[in-house]
Protein backbone atom coordinates (compact mmCIF):
# COMPACT_ATOMS: atom_id res chain seq x y z
CA UNK A 1 0.00 0.00 0.00
CA UNK A 2 0.86 3.34 -0.85
CA UNK A 3 -0.35 7.03 -0.96
CA UNK A 4 1.38 9.86 -3.39
CA UNK A 5 0.70 13.06 -3.25
CA UNK A 6 1.65 14.86 -6.30
CA UNK A 7 1.42 18.62 -6.52
CA UNK A 8 -1.88 18.79 -5.01
CA UNK A 9 -3.78 22.17 -4.44
CA UNK A 10 -6.54 23.02 -3.83
CA UNK A 11 -8.69 26.63 -4.18
CA UNK A 12 -11.87 27.12 -2.11
CA UNK A 13 -14.22 29.42 -4.58
CA UNK A 14 -12.59 29.61 -7.09
CA UNK A 15 -12.73 32.99 -9.81
CA UNK A 16 -14.92 34.03 -6.99
CA UNK A 17 -14.05 37.01 -4.32
CA UNK A 18 -13.92 34.46 -1.76
CA UNK A 19 -10.99 32.68 -3.71
CA UNK A 20 -9.00 31.48 -0.92
CA UNK A 21 -5.77 28.78 -1.61
CA UNK A 22 -6.44 26.31 0.76
CA UNK A 23 -3.57 24.01 0.23
CA UNK A 24 -0.64 24.89 -2.19
CA UNK A 25 1.40 22.49 -4.46
CA UNK A 26 1.51 19.26 -1.76
CA UNK A 27 4.17 16.47 -2.35
CA UNK A 28 4.75 13.78 -0.08
CA UNK A 29 4.28 9.15 -0.05
CA UNK A 30 2.92 7.20 2.68
CA UNK A 31 4.17 3.62 2.84
CA UNK A 32 2.51 0.69 4.09
CA UNK A 33 2.57 0.10 8.10
CA UNK A 34 4.09 3.66 8.83
CA UNK A 35 2.51 5.76 11.62
CA UNK A 36 2.27 9.63 10.44
CA UNK A 37 1.22 12.30 12.76
CA UNK A 38 -0.13 15.08 10.88
CA UNK A 39 0.37 18.56 12.92
CA UNK A 40 -0.33 21.97 12.04
CA UNK A 41 -1.77 25.25 13.41
CA UNK A 42 -5.85 25.93 13.41
CA UNK A 43 -6.35 26.22 9.59
CA UNK A 44 -3.36 25.04 8.22
CA UNK A 45 -4.91 22.61 5.87
CA UNK A 46 -4.73 19.66 8.27
CA UNK A 47 -9.09 18.11 7.40
CA UNK A 48 -8.56 19.99 3.81
CA UNK A 49 -5.46 17.50 3.03
CA UNK A 50 -6.74 14.38 4.36
CA UNK A 51 -10.20 14.72 2.99
CA UNK A 52 -8.42 14.05 -0.07
CA UNK A 53 -7.00 10.79 0.58
CA UNK A 54 -9.92 9.05 0.47
CA UNK A 55 -11.68 11.34 -2.27
CA UNK A 56 -14.07 12.96 -0.28
CA UNK A 57 -12.61 16.50 -1.71
CA UNK A 58 -11.45 16.62 -5.74
CA UNK A 59 -8.01 18.49 -5.75
CA UNK A 60 -8.12 21.44 -7.90
CA UNK A 61 -4.54 20.19 -9.69
CA UNK A 62 -2.38 17.80 -9.20
CA UNK A 63 -2.52 14.18 -9.04
CA UNK A 64 -3.21 11.54 -6.16
CA UNK A 65 -2.05 7.57 -6.17
CA UNK A 66 -3.05 4.90 -4.58
CA UNK A 67 -1.53 1.31 -4.92
CA UNK A 68 0.32 2.83 -8.35
CA UNK A 69 -3.33 3.89 -9.62
CA UNK A 70 -4.37 7.63 -10.13
CA UNK A 71 -7.81 7.88 -8.14
CA UNK A 72 -8.79 11.07 -10.75
CA UNK A 73 -8.67 8.65 -13.43
CA UNK A 74 -12.27 8.65 -14.74
CA UNK A 75 -12.53 4.97 -14.45
CA UNK A 76 -11.02 4.93 -11.01
CA UNK A 77 -13.53 3.28 -7.96
CA UNK A 78 -14.40 5.86 -5.28
CA UNK A 79 -16.34 3.22 -3.47
CA UNK A 80 -13.10 1.12 -3.75
CA UNK A 81 -10.81 3.46 -2.45
CA UNK A 82 -13.02 4.79 0.20
CA UNK A 83 -12.86 0.92 1.42
CA UNK A 84 -9.39 0.96 1.78
CA UNK A 85 -9.11 4.62 3.15
CA UNK A 86 -10.97 4.63 6.01
CA UNK A 87 -11.11 8.30 7.84
CA UNK A 88 -12.40 9.08 11.58
CA UNK A 89 -13.96 12.62 11.90
CA UNK A 90 -13.57 14.36 15.14
CA UNK A 91 -16.61 14.31 15.93
CA UNK A 92 -18.38 10.83 16.27
CA UNK A 93 -21.58 12.17 16.22
CA UNK A 94 -21.03 12.83 12.52
CA UNK A 95 -20.97 8.70 11.72
CA UNK A 96 -23.06 7.49 14.14
CA UNK A 97 -26.78 7.56 13.06
CA UNK A 98 -28.25 3.68 13.63
CA UNK A 99 -30.09 2.56 16.41
CA UNK A 100 -28.61 0.61 17.86
CA UNK A 101 -24.05 -0.22 18.26
CA UNK A 102 -24.15 -3.12 16.08
CA UNK A 103 -26.11 -2.16 13.24
CA UNK A 104 -23.86 1.12 13.31
CA UNK A 105 -20.59 -0.59 12.83
CA UNK A 106 -22.68 -2.79 10.15
CA UNK A 107 -23.47 -0.23 8.05
CA UNK A 108 -20.13 -0.11 6.22
CA UNK A 109 -19.85 -3.71 5.54
CA UNK A 110 -23.20 -4.30 4.50
CA UNK A 111 -22.12 -1.18 1.92
CA UNK A 112 -19.49 -3.52 0.56
CA UNK A 113 -22.31 -6.01 -0.49
CA UNK A 114 -20.78 -8.88 1.71
CA UNK A 115 -22.28 -11.78 2.76
CA UNK A 116 -24.84 -11.60 6.22
CA UNK A 117 -22.42 -14.14 8.25
CA UNK A 118 -19.44 -12.32 6.70
CA UNK A 119 -20.71 -8.68 7.63
CA UNK A 120 -21.63 -10.02 11.23
CA UNK A 121 -18.24 -11.54 12.03
CA UNK A 122 -16.45 -8.12 10.89
CA UNK A 123 -18.64 -6.03 13.20
CA UNK A 124 -17.89 -8.29 16.12
CA UNK A 125 -14.09 -8.37 15.13
CA UNK A 126 -14.11 -4.44 14.83
CA UNK A 127 -15.94 -3.87 18.11
CA UNK A 128 -13.67 -6.26 19.78
CA UNK A 129 -10.66 -4.45 18.55
CA UNK A 130 -11.97 -0.92 20.21
CA UNK A 131 -12.66 -2.72 22.90
CA UNK A 132 -16.77 -2.96 22.42
CA UNK A 133 -17.82 -5.37 24.94
CA UNK A 134 -21.60 -7.32 24.00
CA UNK A 135 -22.98 -5.61 27.01
CA UNK A 136 -23.27 -2.51 24.34
CA UNK A 137 -24.20 -4.18 21.06
CA UNK A 138 -27.90 -3.04 21.45
CA UNK A 139 -27.10 0.44 23.25
CA UNK A 140 -28.42 3.35 21.01
CA UNK A 141 -25.00 5.00 20.00
CA UNK A 142 -26.12 8.12 21.29
CA UNK A 143 -26.39 7.31 24.90
CA UNK A 144 -22.49 6.25 25.14
CA UNK A 145 -19.92 8.49 26.65
CA UNK A 146 -17.65 9.85 24.41
CA UNK A 147 -15.12 7.92 24.14
CA UNK A 148 -17.21 4.79 23.63
CA UNK A 149 -18.57 6.61 20.66
CA UNK A 150 -15.49 7.19 19.15
CA UNK A 151 -14.77 3.93 19.59
CA UNK A 152 -17.60 2.60 17.67
CA UNK A 153 -17.18 5.23 14.81
CA UNK A 154 -13.67 3.91 14.50
CA UNK A 155 -15.17 0.66 14.75
CA UNK A 156 -17.26 1.52 12.18
CA UNK A 157 -14.35 2.02 9.58
CA UNK A 158 -12.26 -1.10 10.81
CA UNK A 159 -15.52 -3.35 10.28
CA UNK A 160 -14.11 -2.23 6.29
CA UNK A 161 -10.97 -3.73 6.85
CA UNK A 162 -9.31 -0.54 5.40
CA UNK A 163 -5.69 -0.36 4.48
CA UNK A 164 -5.60 3.05 5.76
CA UNK A 165 -6.71 4.61 8.82
CA UNK A 166 -6.98 8.58 9.17
CA UNK A 167 -8.07 9.61 12.62
CA UNK A 168 -8.77 13.63 13.01
CA UNK A 169 -8.63 14.31 16.42
CA UNK A 170 -9.71 11.29 17.64
CA UNK A 171 -9.29 12.63 21.37
CA UNK A 172 -10.55 15.91 21.18
CA UNK A 173 -12.59 16.57 24.63
CA UNK A 174 -11.81 13.30 26.11
CA UNK A 175 -9.95 13.30 29.71
CA UNK A 176 -6.39 11.89 30.26
CA UNK A 177 -7.37 8.52 30.61
CA UNK A 178 -9.71 8.47 27.84
CA UNK A 179 -7.31 9.89 25.52
CA UNK A 180 -4.53 7.63 26.59
CA UNK A 181 -7.26 4.56 26.60
CA UNK A 182 -7.89 5.51 22.72
CA UNK A 183 -4.83 5.73 21.69
CA UNK A 184 -3.19 2.63 22.93
CA UNK A 185 -5.73 0.92 21.49
CA UNK A 186 -4.88 2.66 18.13
CA UNK A 187 -1.34 1.78 18.92
CA UNK A 188 -1.98 -1.84 19.26
CA UNK A 189 -4.17 -2.40 16.61
CA UNK A 190 -1.11 -0.41 14.52
CA UNK A 191 1.29 -3.16 15.87
CA UNK A 192 -0.83 -6.28 15.96
CA UNK A 193 -2.77 -5.52 12.08
CA UNK A 194 0.49 -3.42 10.38
CA UNK A 195 -2.60 -1.41 9.24
CA UNK A 196 -1.10 2.62 8.15
CA UNK A 197 -2.31 5.00 10.94
CA UNK A 198 -2.32 8.85 9.81
CA UNK A 199 -3.51 10.51 13.14
CA UNK A 200 -4.24 14.06 12.81
CA UNK A 201 -3.82 15.97 16.41
CA UNK A 202 -2.82 19.18 18.02
CA UNK A 203 -1.13 17.45 21.37
CA UNK A 204 2.25 17.22 20.66
CA UNK A 205 2.72 14.52 23.68
CA UNK A 206 0.44 12.33 21.33
CA UNK A 207 2.49 11.93 18.10
CA UNK A 208 5.56 12.16 20.60
CA UNK A 209 4.51 8.85 21.49
CA UNK A 210 3.40 7.28 18.92
CA UNK A 211 4.31 8.45 15.47
CA UNK A 212 7.61 7.14 13.50
CA UNK A 213 7.40 10.28 10.83
CA UNK A 214 5.51 13.44 10.89
CA UNK A 215 3.85 16.24 7.98
CA UNK A 216 4.09 19.74 9.34
CA UNK A 217 1.68 21.83 7.88
CA UNK A 218 1.62 25.67 7.75
CA UNK A 219 -0.48 27.88 5.68
CA UNK A 220 -1.67 25.33 3.22
CA UNK A 221 1.93 24.33 2.60
CA UNK A 222 3.64 21.10 3.52
CA UNK A 223 7.05 22.59 5.42
CA UNK A 224 8.56 19.65 6.97
CA UNK A 225 8.28 15.90 6.57
CA UNK A 226 10.61 13.99 8.42
CA UNK A 227 11.22 11.62 11.73
CA UNK A 228 9.26 12.64 14.73
CA UNK A 229 12.95 13.67 16.63
CA UNK A 230 14.44 15.39 13.44
CA UNK A 231 11.12 17.38 13.57
CA UNK A 232 10.69 17.82 17.22
CA UNK A 233 14.75 18.98 17.46
CA UNK A 234 13.73 22.02 15.08
CA UNK A 235 10.91 23.50 18.11
CA UNK A 236 12.36 26.80 17.14
CA UNK A 237 11.36 27.01 13.83
CA UNK A 238 7.90 24.91 15.14
CA UNK A 239 7.32 27.74 17.63
CA UNK A 240 7.45 30.13 14.72
CA UNK A 241 3.90 28.25 13.06
CA UNK A 242 2.29 28.75 16.66
CA UNK A 243 3.47 24.71 17.21
CA UNK A 244 5.48 23.61 19.73
CA UNK A 245 7.24 20.25 20.72
CA UNK A 246 6.71 18.39 23.75
CA UNK A 247 7.61 19.99 27.46
CA UNK A 248 10.10 17.28 28.01
CA UNK A 249 11.75 18.51 25.02
CA UNK A 250 12.30 22.08 26.60
CA UNK A 251 13.53 20.28 29.69
CA UNK A 252 15.91 18.28 28.27
CA UNK A 253 17.16 21.12 25.89
CA UNK A 254 17.21 23.55 29.47
CA UNK A 255 19.62 20.86 31.19
CA UNK A 256 22.00 20.95 27.77
CA UNK A 257 21.83 25.41 27.64
CA UNK A 258 23.62 24.26 31.99
CA UNK A 259 26.12 22.23 30.83
CA UNK A 260 24.59 19.01 31.71
CA UNK A 261 25.53 15.80 28.89
CA UNK A 262 21.82 15.09 27.88
CA UNK A 263 20.79 14.56 23.98
CA UNK A 264 17.99 17.80 23.20
CA UNK A 265 16.11 14.95 21.08
CA UNK A 266 14.03 13.11 23.79
CA UNK A 267 10.65 13.80 22.92
CA UNK A 268 9.08 11.44 25.51
CA UNK A 269 8.45 11.09 29.30
CA UNK A 270 10.10 7.56 29.47
CA UNK A 271 13.10 8.78 27.20
CA UNK A 272 13.56 11.88 29.53
CA UNK A 273 13.49 9.58 32.79
CA UNK A 274 16.20 7.08 30.89
CA UNK A 275 18.69 10.06 30.55
CA UNK A 276 17.77 11.67 34.08
CA UNK A 277 18.72 8.48 35.35
CA UNK A 278 22.10 7.93 33.78
CA UNK A 279 22.87 11.75 33.78
CA UNK A 280 22.27 11.95 38.29
CA UNK A 281 23.30 7.63 38.60
CA UNK A 282 19.60 7.47 40.55
CA UNK A 283 18.56 3.85 41.53
CA UNK A 284 15.51 3.03 42.96
CA UNK A 285 12.16 4.63 43.74
CA UNK A 286 15.05 8.12 43.34
CA UNK A 287 14.20 7.31 39.57
CA UNK A 288 10.68 7.91 39.00
CA UNK A 289 9.51 10.75 38.01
Amino acid sequence: MQIIFDHINYVYNPGTAFERHAIKDINFTINKGEFIGLIGHTGSGKSTLIQHMNGLVKATSGHIYFNGEDIYEPKYSMKKLRSKVGLVFQYPEHQLFETTVFKDVMFGPTNLGLEKLVIEMRTYEALKMVGIGDDLLDASPFELSGGQKRRVAIAGVLAMKPEVLILDEPTAGLDPKGRDDILDQIALLHKESGITIILVTHSMEDVAKYADRLLVMNQGELVMSHTTKEVFSRYKELEDMQLAAPQVTYVMNALKEKGYAVPTDVTTIGEAQQEIVRLFGLTGKESTL
